[in-house]
């Protein structure tokens, strides 16, 4: 039977302030908003 894959990250720090800053307060790109945008109009343009 396969193990499981441990990943072992550990940040500390400011690291660790920075990716819950992050988690908190997720920031997005207008080029971003316009990806997911378009991939919803060709979602719903082929779905069944």
């Amino acid at each position: 039977m396969a193990e499981p894959i441990r990943l072992g990250l550990v940040l500390e720090g400011e690291d660790a302030r920075e990716f819950d800053e992050r988690m908190r307060n997720p920031k997005v790109t207008e080029e971003q908003v316009a990806f997911f945008r378009e991939a919803i109009r060709v979602y719903n343009t082929h779905k069944f």
